[in-house]
C-alpha cells in the first residue's frame, strides 16, 4: 500500500524553519550586491531538513502536502527569492519518487535526502539544437552508464550532490532522466549565469564528460510523474508570491523609516502621507492577491498527486488537466501583478531608494526574470483554448531551433 504525504501541522512545520528564514533574509540584499552565491544558506537549509518536507513521516520526512510545501516556499522566497528556485529540481525529483512504487530503490533516495543531499537540474540545451533533439547522451557501460553532454539553465546544480539530467539513450534512442552524482571528475559546473535577475540560483553551464551513472539511476522519461509541468511552474509561482511579500515588507519598512518629505506632499512624515499610504496599501493588496491565487491552485496539484494511486484513468487525466490549467491561470496573474508591485514600490519612496546599496531593484529584476520562464502568452492562450474548446492544456513541451 502506498504511503501518501497528505499533510502535517503547518504551524509546527513553519515554526521549525522561520528562524532560519529570518537569518537568511538578513544577508539577502548583501549577497545580491556582492553576487555571493548562497552556499551557506543552502547548507543551513540542508542541516534543518528542508529537503525532506514532502517525504512521508514514516520515511523520515515531514509528510507535508503540496499546499503546505508551496506555502513554505513562499515564506522562503520572501527571505531570498533565489533559494526556492535553486531547490526546484530537488523538490521535483522528490515528487517523482513519491509517485513511484514504495520499494528499496525509492527508500534509498529518501535516506539520501534525510541525510541532507540535494538534487539540481540539467535539462536545457542551448545553441544550435533542433526542436525535439537531445544532444546529451547516456551510453551503456560495463558498470552502469556513461553520460556526455552540456546543459545550460542548470538551476541549483552548483549546490547539488546529484543532477537530474534529461538525456537520450544511445542504444535505443529513448528519452530518459539520468541521476548523476556531482562528486566525480566527469561533472563540471560553471557559475556563468548572466541574467539580470535571480543571479544566485546557480543556473549556469554544466558539462558531463564520460560521467558515471549507476545502472539503477536511469529512468524512462515516460514514467515521470504526470503533473510535472504544473509542478515546476508552481515553484516559480511560489517564488513570485514571495517576491511580492518582500516588496510589501520593504515598502512598509522604508516608508516607516523615511524622514524626508516633499513640500507638496500630504503630511509631516511619509508615514502620515495619505497618498504614500495608499501606495503601500495597493502593493500589500497585490501581494495578498497573488499569494491567495497561488495557494488556491496548489489544491488541484495535491489532488493530482493523490490520484496517481487510482485505477481510474479518466479521473486521473481530468485532475491533471485541471492542475495544469490552474497553474497557468495563476501564472497569468502573478506575472502581471508582481512586477507591477515591484515598480509601484518606488512611488512610495524617493530617488535615494534607487541606490544600488539598497538593492530594492532586485525585486523587479527577480520577478521579471521568473516571469520569463515558460512564456505566459502561451499559457493564456492555452487557458482560452481549454475554456472555449475543451482542449487539454499543454503538458510536456520542448524548446529548440525552429525550421523557419
Amino acid at each position: 500500500m502506498s504511503i501518501l504525504s497528505t499533510g502535517t501541522d503547518y504551524d509546527t512545520l513553519a515554526a521549525h524553519f522561520r528562524p532560519l528564514f529570518a537569518r537568511i533574509a538578513v544577508g539577502a540584499a548583501e549577497r545580491e550586491r556582492t553576487r555571493t552565491l548562497p552556499y551557506e544558506p543552502l547548507q543551513w537549509l540542508k542541516e534543518a531538513g528542508f529537503g525532506t518536507v514532502r517525504i512521508p513521516q514514516q520515511k523520515g520526512g515531514w509528510g507535508a502536502s503540496l499546499p503546505q510545501l508551496f506555502q513554505l516556499l513562499i515564506e522562503l522566497a520572501e527571505a531570498d527569492s533565489n533559494l526556492p528556485q535553486a531547490l526546484r529540481a530537488h523538490f521535483a525529483f522528490v515528487e517523482d519518487r513519491l509517485n513511484q512504487p514504495d520499494n528499496v530503490e525509492r527508500d534509498a533516495w529518501f535516506r539520501r535526502f534525510v541525510d541532507g543531499e540535494l538534487v539540481g537540474s540539467g535539462w536545457t540545451e542551448i545553441g544550435n539544437v533542433r526542436l525535439g533533439d537531445v544532444i546529451t547522451r547516456v551510453t551503456p557501460a560495463a558498470n552502469g552508464w556513461t553520460l556526455n553532454g552540456e546543459k545550460f539553465y542548470s538551476t541549483g546544480a552548483l549546490f547539488a550532490d546529484w543532477i537530474d539530467v534529461y538525456a537520450r539513450r544511445d542504444d535505443n534512442q529513448g528519452d530518459v532522466i539520468a541521476l548523476v552524482n556531482t562528486h566525480q571528475p566527469g561533472v563540471t559546473r560553471e557559475d556563468d549565469w548572466d541574467g539580470f535577475g535571480q543571479r544566485l540560483t546557480g543556473s549556469g553551464t554544466t558539462r558531463f564528460e564520460h560521467a558515471h551513472v549507476e545502472t539503477q539511476h536511469v529512468y524512462d522519461f515516460a514514467t515521470r510523474f504526470r503533473y510535472q509541468t504544473a509542478y515546476y511552474q508552481h515553484v516559480l509561482l511560489a517564488t513570485l508570491a514571495g517576491i511580492a511579500r518582500a516588496v510589501a515588507r520593504d515598502g512598509a519598512a522604508a516608508v516607516a523609516a523615511r524622514n524626508r518629505v516633499y513640500s507638496h506632499g500630504n503630511g509631516a512624515a511619509s508615514r502620515q502621507d495619505a497618498q504614500v499610504l495608499q501606495v503601500v496599501g495597493e502593493i500589500t493588496s497585490l501581494a495578498f492577491a497573488v499569494e491567495a491565487t497561488v495557494i488556491r491552485a496548489t489544491h488541484s496539484l495535491q489532488s493530482a498527486y493523490e490520484a496517481h494511486v487510482s485505477a481510474d484513468e479518466a479521473a486521473i487525466a481530468a485532475i491533471n488537466n485541471l492542475a495544469e490549467a490552474e497553474a497557468g491561470q495563476a501564472q497569468v496573474i502573478a506575472s502581471e501583478l508582481v512586477p507591477r508591485a515591484a515598480t509601484e514600490l518606488f512611488n512610495a519612496l524617493g530617488a535615494s531608494d534607487t541606490r544600488v546599496s539598497k538593492a530594492l531593484d532586485r525585486h523587479w529584476r527577480n520577478a521579471r526574470t521568473v516571469s520569463s520562464h515558460n512564456p505566459v502568452i502561451y499559457k493564456a492562450r492555452d487557458i482560452g483554448d481549454w475554456k472555449v474548446n475543451g482542449t487539454p492544456p499543454t503538458g510536456i513541451w520542448q524548446i529548440g531551433r525552429g525550421e523557419g
